[in-house]
């Protein structure tokens, strides 16, 4: 049993993978660990970043789903609220003490509109995307029976191709119905160009947003024109937010993965062809693994394997070091090439995952360290949310 009340019943190794006060070479693996400095210093920089901009950064909450880090992104990088994809994560950080929530997705299941229509009841602002005029009228009858207000975003397809409208007419006769409708309050538009994240070119990227800064911006006079304001026109994420935030057109950023970063978003580059992982963000998140077999010369055996990562963005790089490489995984086991034999048996390695929001989501727990300590545990709070 330990001494810690808000963990008290929980068996490190089986509940939860350390405590507070214990020695980092001791953490229970395969796990996520965060390096708290260098988590730190990028919730930092991105907060110095928007407010020297004159922007307000709602952060990305489906990456960690952690009302801790939010919390965390709030008092150091002075995030005025979340993004979550949604209800069910929304209840989550509301329940947590997060004030002012965006569903950055549509909500059409009449069960989950109705859940919806209660999450300001708990204390916080609550909006959700519309692409659609008959999810208006649902939106509304639920605000209308539970006596709160809904605010709404359009949300504009510039470029992913996945929801949204693509016309400004669209986007205006959306924003008359919200309007009109009892318990709702339109509240401006969400554009967020997903597609070209990741690609590689800086160039390239800039040239995608430039595209869809020209259809928000039209969107956006036309309202002017027509008497509606936009109080949020939001979008930008880790590799485009230097384009959204000179705009002069967006006002909110919704970046992410800058916190943790990933070896995927590590690889694009910035506008003097460097690595962004190179200077821009730091890694801070690492799948902490351990060597569990060394029968083979040339290679060991490591316990993070399928069940402990996404690789739908490619593998984990094995951080600070060029001598051994994360080459193979099936479900219980990782294939680390280490062809001088420099590794033993209960070494431990950290990976930085390929994609981190879906790597987050198949754990309990991040242990937050410093100075070779385990400073914090807090619990991924939203995991399995996906209601």
């Amino acid at each position: 049993m330990n001494s810690l009340p808000k963990f008290e019943g929980l068996e490190v190794g089986y509940d939860i993978p350390a405590l507070p006060g214990m020695a980092e070479a001791d953490i229970q693996t395969p796990c996520l660990v965060l390096d708290l400095d260098a988590l730190e210093r990028n919730i930092k920089k991105m907060g110095d970043y928007a407010k020297a901009h004159g922007m307000r950064h709602r952060v990305h909450g489906k990456m960690h789903k952690s009302v801790d880090v939010a919390k965390l992104q709030e008092r150091l990088g002075g995030s005025v609220g979340v993004c979550c994809q949604k209800v069910s994560e929304a209840e989550v950080f509301a329940r947590g003490g997060i004030k002012d929530i965006l569903v950055s997705n549509q909500v059409r299941d009449l069960a989950k509109i109705d859940r919806l229509a209660r999450i300001p009841k708990l204390g916080a602002r609550t909006i959700c995307c519309v692409d659609m005029l008959d999810n208006v009228a649902d939106l509304s009858a639920a605000a209308v029976k539970h006596g709160t207000t809904i605010e709404c975003l359009v949300e504009i397809d510039c470029g992913a191709g996945r929801c949204g409208v693509k016309t400004t007419p669209e986007v205006a006769a959306l924003a008359k119905a919200i309007d009109a409708a009892p318990g709702l309050k339109f509240a401006g538009i969400q554009a967020y160009q997903g597609a070209m994240q990741h690609m590689d070119s800086y160039f390239d990227r800039k040239a995608k947003i430039d595209l869809a800064v020209a259809q928000v911006k039209d969107a956006v006079d036309t309202l002017g024109a027509m008497g509606i304001p936009c109080d949020i026109v939001g979008g930008g994420g880790t590799g485009s937010y230097y384009f959204e935030s000179t705009s002069g057109v967006y006002n909110e950023l919704q970046c992410g993965s800058y916190a943790f970063m990933d070896a995927d978003y590590g690889r694009i580059l910035d506008k003097e062809g460097k690595r962004i992982d190179q200077g821009e963000w730091e890694n801070a998140l690492f799948i902490l693994t351990s060597v569990m077999s060394h029968a083979k010369a040339d290679k060991a055996i490591v316990d993070a394997g399928l069940k402990a990562q996404s690789v739908d963005s490619g593998l984990p790089v094995i951080y600070g070091r060029t001598d051994v490489k994360y080459v193979k995984c099936s479900d219980e086991h990782g294939v680390v090439e280490d062809p001088a034999g420099v590794l033993k048996v209960n070494d431990k390695l950290k990976l930085v995952p390929g994609h981190c929001d879906p790597t987050c989501n198949v754990h309990d727990w991040y242990v937050g360290v410093r100075n070779g300590k385990v400073e914090v545990v807090w619990p991924v709070s939203a995991r399995g949310k996906a209601y």
